[in-house]
């Protein structure tokens, strides 16, 4: 059996028992990688080098960044200001989807659920309306704009570092304007589907800005952290362990302060528990298979069979793509497909000789939105669902495609457009 055949069947069985399994991913991953490494596809030597530590050092930075930013209770307090201007619970519901579609950007998708959903469950009972649709609104919106800037989802960081991009990147690149403004264009046009969606709730909204904050660092460290990232950005030849140790740095200084500030470690406790490491893990373990799949010649063969199944057609080949990311990520995890079709689509684009920028952000719109199709697509999703179930509600599939497939169908393809005319 040839090393590319084997690889084959090894990474498909991995990603059968990555959907299986989903709570063992990262033993799962790094167990394919074992094994990858035991029979000779991945050299023992070039282990380490297929892990891509930045990205690690980046998405640790920023969790624990993000933690001490949920404990100032600043999120909230902006939640509740925002409220206070809104006219009725209509655009209540918009603002706060749209709010934590902001957040996002730059805040992990859950995270950014976590602190904005109970601020739409206090809206509901407050006027005694269903909070499901609210709930399930703003999850949504959050996966949307996770793919607007670098350090808004995992799958941002991973095509920043694959293509080499930087902070400003996600604005503008190569003389051309960014995928951040795709995300921003279908963000826009979700506004329309969501005020049909909730046009019967006329209710007024008397909002009060109750919360209040006493440190104010967290959120300076958040604001510095994506200022250094886009002085970074300016230096094409600097170290590759930059972004992440910026992001690192600062979560640092940020658990340090307030250590010295709380007089005790519980701080430094609770932000080190608050890092994903079953992520860090599982991303590390991907990395080493997928350099094993690169190595044994999979990653090639299965670009050229996109193009054979396309005609060649770079029109054609777009829309499988992104159609395909979308089919595929309502249904399973887009931290690793986005992972493993990163070097295939870039395969892709050498074999029909242009850059591979398109099919990147093509890939990136697609695997994001994906998840907002059913409520298991996406773990913000799946955040939202478990805050209502602890209040008592039970939420159907049916409540939430109701929501998620208008929802998507119009932000996916208004940035899949927007992304083809300016990058085809």
């Amino acid at each position: 059996m040839s090393q590319m055949v084997l690889a084959l069947i090894l990474f498909a069985i991995m990603y059968v028992l990555l959907l299986i399994f989903s709570e063992k991913r990262w033993i799962i991953a790094l167990a394919a990688a074992a094994v990858f490494l035991a029979v000779g596809i991945l050299p023992l030597k070039s282990a380490a080098g297929a892990i891509n530590w930045n990205v690690l050092m980046m998405l640790a930075g920023t969790m624990a960044t993000v933690e001490l930013f949920i404990q100032s209770k600043m999120p909230a307090r902006m939640a509740e200001g925002l409220l206070k201007i809104t006219p009725n619970v209509k655009w209540a519901i918009v603002a706060l989807s749209l709010f934590s579609g902001l957040i996002s950007a730059f805040v992990d998708n859950v995270a950014t659920v976590l602190m904005v959903a109970p601020v739409g469950l206090a809206v509901a009972k407050k006027i005694k309306t269903n909070p499901i649709p609210v709930i399930i609104a703003i999850a949504v919106s959050s996966n949307l704009q996770g793919a607007a800037t670098l350090v808004g989802d995992t799958t941002s960081i991973l095509l920043g570092n694959y293509a080499v991009m930087g902070f400003n990147d996600f604005f503008w690149f190569h003389g051309k304007l960014g995928i951040c403004f795709a995300v921003e264009a279908g963000a826009l046009m979700t506004v329309p589907v969501l005020l049909w969606l909730f046009r019967k709730e006329k209710a007024k909204v008397h909002g009060e800005v109750t919360t209040e904050v006493h440190d104010y660092v967290p959120t300076v460290l958040l604001l510095g952290t994506i200022i250094l990232l886009i002085v970074a950005s300016q230096f094409p030849s600097k170290p590759e362990l930059t972004n992440g140790i910026i992001c690192c740095g600062l979560a640092a200084i940020g658990i340090i302060y307030e250590a010295i500030r709380q007089k005790g470690s519980d701080v430094a406790v609770s932000v080190i528990k608050s890092i994903d490491f079953k992520t860090l893990l599982l991303l590390a373990g991907l990395f080493m298979v997928i350099e094993g799949m690169t190595e044994a010649g999979v990653i090639d063969a299965i670009a050229n069979l996109f193009v054979k199944a396309g005609g060649g057609s770079v029109a054609l080949m777009y829309v499988m793509i992104v159609g395909v990311s979308v089919l595929l990520s309502a249904f399973i995890d887009n931290i690793p497909y986005v992972a493993t079709m990163l070097p295939v689509v870039t395969g892709i684009s050498a074999l029909l000789g242009i850059e591979p920028y398109l099919f990147d952000f093509g890939l990136l719109i697609g695997a994001t939105l994906g998840g907002n199709i059913t409520p298991i697509g996406a773990s913000a999703n799946i955040a939202g669902i478990g805050i209502l179930q602890k209040e008592g509600y039970k939420v159907s599939t049916k409540d939430f495609i109701r929501i998620g497939i208008p929802f998507t169908l119009v932000a996916a393809v208004t940035g899949a457009l927007v992304i083809w005319l300016v990058w085809a």
